[in-house]
């Protein structure tokens, strides 16, 4: 059945069919929500129409489907964002929903595009989404209800875990679970290649690294144990454990994980300034 907030009459507009638009609404879709209250919006008409078949949801021209909308979700591309709003603003009823997908554009960008008052809500999901297991973290502006909050956290809950945060913490949000899937993909990468190194066929390496990280992760969240206290089970005093992460901490690699995030917040901070700079 759809996510709590949602009820089955509740009509979405996707503005934007790529990767994000797409995986929303599969997620709806497998979350129990009517295809035909889910309407897919792309620049390209027939692409759009093909994709929405596909995924067994209406298409509709814009202004159709974002007059008859709830909520209003914008999953386009940052350097789209101006000219997206300025297609849906006038086609807005009083008290629909609007939501943006999009990495460093913050509230105030939005709201100064929309009509006065309009709930907006400002969400950083992330790529494993597309797999049902992403992690989105919601900011609402000042002009959202509770109720409507919960209609926004239950659009994206068919995709994976929402959380609420306030605006401020959007950067690291960023930082951590938005940009993070690249830096955990980045380290099985590194894991396959030094058991190819060490004599393993890439197959085999491959399933031993995966199943691994995702066994650890499983652990981390069902024992609800802190992460040292897991670390220390696995590391055996002299052992191959201490060894592998002695040599870790010789390279650095707790500082490097540190600055690398402190930089995608720094990045994250000093985008989301370039566009209301631009204002």
């Amino acid at each position: 059945m759809p996510g709590q907030g949602l009820d089955e009459l509740t009509r979405i507009t996707m503005v934007g069919s790529g990767v994000m638009g797409r995986t929303v609404a599969a997620g709806l879709v497998r979350a129990g929500h009517p295809g035909e209250r889910i309407t897919l919006v792309g620049r390209d008409a027939a692409r759009a129409a093909t994709t929405a078949e596909g995924l067994g949801v209406a298409c509709a021209p814009l202004a159709e489907a974002v007059s008859g909308s709830d909520v209003v979700v914008l999953a386009v591309k940052p350097q789209d964002m101006d000219v997206a709003l300025g297609q849906v603003r006038e086609h807005l009823r009083p008290g629909v929903v609007v939501m943006s997908l999009a990495a460093g554009i913050p509230l105030a960008f939005l709201q100064a595009r929309l009509p006065a008052g309009t709930p907006v809500v400002r969400a950083m999901p992330n790529t494993p989404a597309q797999v049902g297991q992403g992690m989105a973290a919601l900011s609402p502006d000042e002009h959202c209800t509770d109720d409507q909050v919960e209609v926004a956290r239950a659009v994206l809950e068919s995709t994976g875990s929402v959380i609420t945060i306030a605006e401020k913490h959007q950067d690291a949000v960023t930082a951590i679970s938005g940009s993070g899937p690249a830096y955990l993909f980045f380290v099985v990468e590194s894991m396959i290649e030094a058991g190819v190194l060490l004599g393993l066929p890439r197959s085999t390496a491959t399933e031993l690294v995966v199943q691994t990280l995702f066994g650890a992760a499983t652990m981390v969240r069902e024992t609800g144990e802190h992460p040292t206290v897991l670390r220390e089970m696995v590391s055996s005093p002299g052992g191959t454990t201490v060894a592998a992460l002695r040599q870790l901490e010789d390279h650095k690699v707790r500082a490097a994980f540190l600055s690398a995030m402190e930089a995608a917040a720094r990045r994250s901070k000093d985008l989301s300034d370039g566009v209301v700079d631009d204002d």
